[in-house]
């Protein structure tokens, strides 16, 4: 058993070594739904649509993937926080870029950094889908 303590000892201090990523985004608390069938959000109603929503610390761009999923991105670009500076989407329509600032370049589907000198990839927020109303929470 003696042999035993220092191991378990170990285990649980295993996860405060884990390093955190931190971009600079301020967090933001976010928790609201929308009905997709409201005139407003009409380009959510099929995949590949997206909209801009207040929320976040700079706005929140909504994507539909696909049927059943949606992506909810933090506008404020990662690179240089400080700047606060927004992306928008692009005329590709895939990517979202920070024009004001660095040029930083992401993807819509996910946030992942496509290129500019950002390391990070755009905060994600949870969705839900039922069909008619969509979720988008931390």
């Amino acid at each position: 058993m003696n042999r035993l303590l220092p191991f378990l000892a170990l285990l649980m201090l295993l996860p405060a070594c884990r390093k955190e990523e931190r971009t600079g985004v301020p967090p933001s608390v976010v928790d609201f739904t929308i009905n997709i069938n409201f005139p407003e959000y009409a380009n959510l109603q099929v995949p590949g649509g997206w909209v801009y929503v207040t929320g976040g610390s700079q706005g929140i761009l909504i994507y539909r993937k696909n049927q059943d999923q949606f992506v909810a991105l933090n506008r404020h670009c990662p690179y240089q926080p400080e700047n606060l500076c927004r992306v928008i989407v692009d005329d590709t329509q895939v990517l979202a870029r920070d024009t004001a600032c660095c040029g930083s370049a992401f993807l819509l589907d996910g946030g992942g950094v496509v290129n500019g000198p950002s390391s990070f990839g755009l905060s994600l927020y949870n969705t839900s889908f039922n069909g008619t109303n969509l979720r988008v929470y931390n």
